[in-house]
């Protein structure tokens, strides 16, 4: 490994074990409203969706937080910036809260992605219903819902925005995956139907016989 974490840091250890597909506590989330509905559509056969946290009610910078069973909170304190929380806060497994953190060393899927992590203190029972305890003046779920019949030109959208598995997982495994989606999508016609995009008339003619 190019960089071996300190032995004490929990997060960086969890980190680089979801990075290699672990079983870890660790949620994948993105900041990047494309990313997550790229993942979202990728194999979807049918609706999708895309489900969104208000950040700022979960873990406010300045101000505590209410959640059921636990009062006031600051939630801030209890992040996993500081060395030793996890093992004070997340490892006894009987407190209801999350937080949202990155790990003190990126990689490079993570920074591709804008990824960043959410972390249950409580493996017992489900992030929705932990999240349900939290007592704010706004909603901290949203769930948005892509119908089915979008999938094929917001890929293409995608793929046009340099949003592919290559460009997310920056590495030969990536270049890989990017090959199924390839085959699937051609960027001037469609290759299921041979049927040309708008405006790409004329780059379909040398591929007829």
């Amino acid at each position: 490994m190019d960089h071996v974490p300190p032995e004490r840091d929990s997060f960086q250890w969890l980190a680089l074990l979801q990075h290699h597909g672990a079983p870890t506590r660790l949620l994948d989330l993105t900041w990047s409203p494309y990313v997550a509905a790229f993942f979202a559509l990728e194999r979807a056969k049918g609706d999708a969706a895309v489900w969104a946290l208000n950040t700022a009610q979960i873990i406010p910078y300045r101000h505590t937080v209410a959640i059921a069973e636990m009062g006031e909170v600051d939630a801030w304190s209890m992040s996993l910036w500081k060395e030793g929380n996890f093992e004070e806060y997340f490892l006894k497994g009987n407190l209801p809260f999350v937080v949202i953190a990155n790990p003190s060393v990126s990689n490079k899927r993570l920074t591709a992605q804008s990824g960043t992590f959410l972390v249950p203190a409580r493996l017992d029972v489900s992030v929705e219903e932990i999240l349900g305890g939290y007592q704010t003046p706004e909603p901290v779920v949203k769930k948005f819902v892509l119908a089915e019949g979008i999938r094929d030109q917001a890929m293409r959208e995608l793929y046009n925005m340099n949003l592919t598995h290559a460009t997310l997982f920056p590495d030969l495994d990536g270049l890989a995956r990017s090959m199924a989606y390839e085959f699937e999508f051609h960027w001037a016609f469609d290759p299921r139907t041979a049927t040309e995009y708008p405006g790409y008339e004329h780059y379909l003619k040398p591929y007829l016989f």
